[in-house]
């Protein structure tokens, strides 16, 4: 899988119920920081974070800012924001290698 590169802030998602919007920035040497809104936070905040953490890190992220807005997404709705906001932020838009992503993402 190609290596991915925070280069520039990026947005995915919209703020639909049982969607969420997640921006991503670069945090350079400070690791991943993730800010949640989210109306239920108190009963799934931990998991949607461990969502969020579990696909960077399958991405080979270390360091980013992410902030997110959910509107009570399901997790294969938070892996895929996840993973279209990385693209877009490393500049990866065409020539998606599918089959890395299916590796993982199962």
């Amino acid at each position: 899988m190609a290596k991915f590169e925070i280069k520039d802030q990026a947005i995915a998602g919209t703020l639909e119920s049982s969607d969420l919007q997640i921006t991503i920035d670069q945090n350079n040497g400070k690791g991943i920081e993730i800010d949640l809104q989210s109306s239920v936070e108190f009963q799934f905040g931990k998991r949607i974070r461990e969502v969020i953490t579990e696909t960077l890190s399958n991405l080979e992220i270390t360091d980013a800012k992410v902030s997110v807005v959910d509107q009570g997404a399901l997790d294969c709705t938070i892996i895929a924001r996840t993973i279209a906001v990385v693209h877009r932020a490393s500049g990866v838009t065409e020539n998606i290698d599918w089959e890395a992503l299916e590796s993982w993402n199962v």
